[in-house]
C-alpha cells in the first residue's frame, strides 16, 4: 500500500494508505490517545475477506505495540454505502439504526412528501415518510397505544382520525363496531401504497373510501376541523395520527409548534365534553420536546388534563410516549 503521512504539532497525525485496486485505509491519531482506523473497500467477497484479515492484524499489532497501556479496542460493523436498498434510518433522538431491509416495495414522490415502503425480515413492510419511520406491519403496539391501550369502549361512538393513511387505526376501530369513523388523510398516494403493500396493517378498509361505519376524506384536516367546529359537530374521540412534520396546506403552518397548537385547539372544539383526544408524543429521550408539547396543552382555549403512557414500538427501536387529553370539568 502507498503511504501518505500528515502531522500537526498540537493535533496528532493522519496516515493514509491506498492500494492499486482502489481500497484504502486511514489512521488518525489524536493527542489525547484515541486512535481511529477506517478501512474502505468494495463489497466483493475477496475484498471483504482481505479487509477482515487486515483489521485482525492491526488489532494484534496495536495490542503488541502498546502492551498493557490500551484500555479498549472496539471494531464497528462495516457500513454499506451506495447500496440499492438503504438500510440506515435515524431514530427520533438522532441515533443511526441499521435495519434488516432487503427490498424496496414502493417508492413514490407525492405532492406532499416522499413515500417509501421497505421490507424488513424482522418487522415486515415499513412505511417511511420523508425519511421518518412511521409504521411497520409489526407495530400493532403503536396502534393500540394511540387508541387508548384497550381501555376504551368504542361501540356506538363517533370517532375522528386525523391522518392515519396507513389504515392501521381505522382497521382496528371498525372491529369494535363504532357508530361512525371519519378519517381525514391528505395524501391519496399514501393510501394507495398502503392498501396494496401494508395489508397486514390495514386489512381491506382502504379498498373503499366508504364503508358501513366509516368514511375516508382525502383532504387537509385543518379546513375540515374548522368546518366541523363552525357546524358544531362533535366526536367522542379524536385520534391525531398526523406526521411529526406538518404537511398541511393551510397558511397557519408557520412552525411545527404553531401548527400543533392549531390542531390541538381545533380538536378540543370538536371533542365532546366527556370525549378523549389521543396522540403520539415523541421518544422518551427527547424530554425537551415532550415538555414543550405539554406546555402547549396548558395554553389551549379550554383547560385540559392529560395522562401519558410509554410503549415499546418494535420498528422504532426506542420507547415512545403517547398522550391522552380530555377537557377539564369546570367544577374540578
Amino acid at each position: 500500500m502507498t503511504e501518505t503521512l500528515h502531522s500537526w504539532q498540537d493535533h496528532g497525525c493522519l496516515a493514509t494508505y491506498t492500494r492499486e485496486n482502489g481500497s484504502f485505509a486511514t489512521v488518525r491519531i489524536y493527542p489525547r490517545g484515541v486512535v481511529l482506523v477506517d478501512f474502505q473497500c468494495s463489497d466483493e467477497p475477496e475484498e471483504k475477506v482481505s479487509a477482515k484479515h487486515l483489521l485482525n492484524k492491526i488489532e494484534e499489532k496495536m495490542v503488541e505495540t502498546l502492551h498493557n497501556d490500551i484500555s479498549q479496542v472496539k471494531r464497528l460493523p462495516a457500513i454499506g454505502r451506495g447500496a440499492s436498498v438503504d438500510r440506515y434510518w435515524p431514530t427520533a433522538d438522532g441515533r443511526l439504526v441499521e435495519y434488516d431491509i432487503d427490498e424496496i416495495v414502493y417508492s413514490k414522490d407525492s405532492p406532499y412528501q416522499n413515500i417509501k415502503i421497505l421490507h424488513s425480515k424482522q418487522f415486515g413492510n415499513i412505511l417511511i415518510l420523508n425519511g421518518d419511520v412511521n409504521l411497520a406491519e409489526s407495530d400493532l403496539a403503536y396502534t393500540q397505544a394511540i387508541m387508548g391501550s384497550g381501555k376504551e369502549d368504542y361501540y356506538g361512538k363517533e370517532v375522528l382520525i386525523l391522518g392515519g393513511g396507513d389504515g392501521g387505526i381505522l382497521n382496528e376501530l371498525v372491529k369494535l363496531k363504532p357508530k361512525m369513523v371519519t378519517m381525514v388523510e391528505i395524501d391519496q398516494m399514501v393510501i394507495d401504497g398502503c392498501k396494496k403493500y401494508m395489508r397486514k396493517t390495514c386489512g381491506d378498509v382502504l379498498d373503499n373510501l366508504k364503508g358501513d361505519c366509516y368514511e375516508i376524506l382525502v383532504e387537509d384536516c385543518v379546513p375540515v376541523l374548522k368546518m366541523y367546529a363552525k357546524e358544531g359537530r362533535t366526536f367522542d374521540y379524536v385520534i391525531n395520527d398526523l406526521t411529526a412534520v406538518p404537511i398541511s396546506t393551510s397558511p397557519e403552518e408557520d412552525s411545527t409548534w404553531e401548527f400543533l397548537h392549531l390542531i390541538l385547539d381545533l380538536s378540543m372544539k370538536v371533542l365532546k365534553q366527556d370525549g378523549k383526544y389521543f396522540t403520539q408524543g415523541n421518544c422518551v429521550n427527547l424530554t425537551e420536546a415532550l415538555t414543550l408539547f405539554e406546555e402547549q396543552l396548558s395554553m389551549l382555549y379550554c383547560p385540559v388534563k392529560f395522562s401519558k403512557e410509554i410503549v415499546c414500538v418494535p420498528s422504532y427501536m426506542e420507547l415512545w410516549v403517547f398522550y391522552t387529553v380530555w377537557k377539564k370539568r369546570l367544577n374540578s
